[in-house]
């Protein structure tokens, strides 16, 4: 695996991301604004940067060298 994707930075940048799209969709739904649709995408969007940041934290704890 390249080095970047097992970087710390890279995987607290993906967990910040999928912050950064449920806050969106909460604040979409308590507002109305955009369809269900949408906002049901932001959240299986933001599931899925957390998924592959723990993923990739988990990754790098078993190629980290000591």
């Amino acid at each position: 695996m390249p080095d970047w994707l097992l970087n710390r930075a890279t995987i607290i940048g993906l967990a910040a991301i999928r912050g950064l799209l449920s806050i969106a969709a909460s604040w979409c739904q308590s507002r109305g604004k955009p369809p269900a649709r949408q906002i049901t995408w932001l959240n299986r969007a933001a599931y899925g940067f957390m998924g592959v940041s723990i993923f990739l934290f988990i990754t790098a704890g078993f190629f980290a060298s000591e």
